[in-house]
């Protein structure tokens, strides 16, 4: 039997049954017409008393990985051994989900957090998200991928100077973690300030499900899950340790025409290497590109059609040991080397 949908203005978890998932649409904010932008929710109460972990997919709502993510975790937990609650927003981005864009309208909602009260229509309907349902929350995990014309890795960001965070994101066990202070307007960012601790999980690829990303992501959440003992611990294959940036940018053209970018996600490139190929639309090369830096390729373009300022590669710069000492041990950064 089909569980019934609650429709409601506000998130009351007291007002929810234990032992059950719940499945809501929240009322966030109103169209034109003035009928509800409602967001949905599944929300896992446990037999027992326990943590707010919060899973957010689709801030961006062209970005659908995360979606099945927490559709299969819902649907695999074992209510009489959870502890506390799991509050799941499928779809944060709602307008923009609707009509398969990044953005609700010309802005990034992940560049605003944590909104505006009286602010427009972009900045309300975040404040709002963050004081209606992530304020309950005691952890969270963002979910997002690559956008249009771009792929990624499996990789998390996190503020690996955090004992919890960089916990999370360990446990995560992505391909890659990005060191990255949460001193940002993300969603992150913004539930960070609050004292909560959040990572953002990068899984693969736009408009797309990627079975294999998301069955990783799955038991990556688990683990997190279990060390917060919420769920109860079992053996994991961790598999490969991740590799650990200290820090990440983007490489974009200096002129337009037909970009094609060589290395693959995940790949070392060295200093010097030849990244990527410009073409105008006779075919002629009138550009090549080389990395600026040793590091670890974390996404890339995969759209031929690079305006002047077009992104071309995502590069992760490695971790040194001392590097490592500074994210790992919360010793003193190490001292720029003179050149």
């Amino acid at each position: 039997m089909k569980t019934k949908i609650k429709r409601v203005e506000e998130l009351d978890l007291e007002s929810l049954p234990r032992g059950a998932v719940s499945k809501l649409f929240v009322t966030i904010s109103h169209d034109g017409l003035g009928a509800p932008v409602e967001l949905p929710l599944l929300v896992a109460k446990g037999e027992k008393r326990g943590p707010v972990f919060g899973i957010t997919a689709a801030v961006h709502g062209n970005e659908l990985n995360g979606i099945p993510v927490i559709q299969r975790l819902l649907s695999t937990l074992d209510l009489t051994t959870l502890r506390g609650t799991i509050v799941a927003v499928v779809v944060v981005n709602l307008p923009g989900f609707h009509k398969n864009r990044r953005r609700m309208d010309v802005i990034d909602l992940n560049h605003i957090f944590p909104g505006k009260a009286d602010g427009n229509t972009s900045k309300v309907y975040v404040n709002r998200f963050m004081e209606k349902i992530v304020k309950q929350f005691n952890y969270l995990v963002d979910l997002h991928t690559a956008s249009f014309g771009r792929v990624n890795s499996l990789y998390v960001r996190a503020d690996m100077t955090n004992e919890m965070t960089a916990q999370m994101a360990y446990l995560q066990r992505p391909q890659i973690i990005v060191h990255n202070p949460a001193s940002d307007h993300t969603l992150r960012g913004a539930a960070m300030e609050l004292g909560i601790p959040a990572i953002t999980l990068e899984i693969g690829n736009p408009q797309r499900f990627q079975s294999d990303y998301i069955k990783r992501s799955l038991v990556g959440l688990k683990a997190v899950l279990s060390e917060v003992k919420m769920i109860p611990k079992r053996p994991v294959a961790l598999g490969a340790r991740p590799i650990l940036c200290k820090s990440s940018y983007w490489l974009y053209t200096d002129m337009g025409g037909l970009l094609e970018v060589f290395p693959d996600v995940t790949h070392p490139i060295t200093e010097g290497e030849t990244i990527g190929r410009l073409c105008d639309i006779f075919g002629e090369v009138t550009k090549e590109y080389k990395s600026p830096a040793h590091g670890v390729v974390i996404g890339k373009s995969v759209n031929p059609v690079s305006p002047t300022g077009a992104r071309i590669l995502h590069i992760g710069i490695k971790a040194t040991v001392e590097d490592r000492q500074y994210l790992e041990r919360k010793e003193k950064p190490p001292k720029a080397k003179k050149k």
